[in-house]
């Protein structure tokens, strides 16, 4: 769905590349996380690929098409939703929508449905004027699916919403991969791309330093121990085993026998575990 060769970007005046010598391929209808902190080059590629930013160096293709080759109907295959919202402030939810849909060449999806996908339905008469920085951004997702996009670009889709409205929209971009959807993902929330993605790229300074599934980098990076927590004496302790071998472990078979086991947990790595550990470099 989307191949990048040896992408480069660099700003006007700016000292060094956003972007350097990018290659990643993002496959039909998986969710593709792309990851890192603030200013790594995470909307810089994603302008690129919504043809926002011209004069880069390399090569981009999407939905089989360099991306210098397509014109206006590019738009009538793609969704985008930005971080920052960018709705008309005096009209209502449902008029945005309305207004937007009018924009298409082909059919649309319905805008009251699409309202009560994103837990807008009893918003919909209301001025986004009035809406809270959540609400603004998940109008931005509904209108991000009004063209039914093969292709669906989401920048910090959770950003400022409650636990409600992040399992709602999670939930949301679990059902459009369901249906065949693709979807590139930008975040800097290694949670959230751990739920929600197929593949991640760590992204740092402009370069992808690792891409692969959130479960293989996982079990790759992790440690392969399991950490007991028993009661003794009044006390709580803890004891950590490898995991090879775990079924013959002399010590670990006695705490099970002998103590009053309250948990046993494996030792598995966080994504932010992996890319502080991969990268040296923290999430801000």
């Amino acid at each position: 769905m989307i191949s990048v060769r040896e992408l480069s970007f660099t700003y006007h005046r700016a000292p060094a590349p956003a972007v350097e010598g990018l290659d990643f391929e993002v496959e039909r209808g998986e969710i593709f996380g792309f990851l890192g902190p603030n200013g790594a080059g995470k909307s810089t590629t994603q302008k690129i690929l919504i043809r926002l930013l011209r004069g880069y160096q390399g090569t981009a293709e999407a939905l089989g098409r360099d991306l210098s080759g397509w014109g206006d109907d590019y738009y009538e295959r793609v969704g985008v939703s930005f971080e920052l919202p960018n709705h008309y402030l005096k009209l209502t939810a449902a008029e945005n929508l309305k207004y937007f849909r009018s924009l298409y060449s082909a059919p649309t999806q319905d805008p009251e449905k699409l309202l009560a996908m994103v837990g807008l339905q009893d918003d919909g008469h209301l001025s986004v004027s009035q809406f809270s920085k959540g609400m603004k951004s998940r109008l931005s997702i509904a209108r991000s699916l009004l063209n039914d996009p093969e292709l669906i670009f989401l920048d910090e889709p959770t950003t400022g919403l409650d636990p409600v409205g992040a399992r709602r929209i999670k939930a949301l971009i679990h059902e459009q991969r369901e249906r065949g959807k693709t979807i590139f993902l930008t975040t800097h929330d290694m949670t959230v791309a751990d739920e929600l993605c197929d593949r991640v790229a760590f992204i740092v300074d402009g370069r992808i330093e690792l891409i692969g599934t959130p479960r293989s980098l996982k079990l790759e990076h992790g440690e392969h121990q399991v950490r007991v927590e028993f009661r003794r004496d009044g006390q709580t302790l803890r004891r950590e085993f490898a995991v090879p071998g775990l079924g013959e472990n002399r010590g670990f078979l006695d705490v099970l026998r002998r103590e009053e086991v309250q948990t046993i947990h494996t030792l598995e790595a966080t994504l932010e575990d992996v890319f502080i550990k991969v990268t040296g470099r923290g999430l801000q």
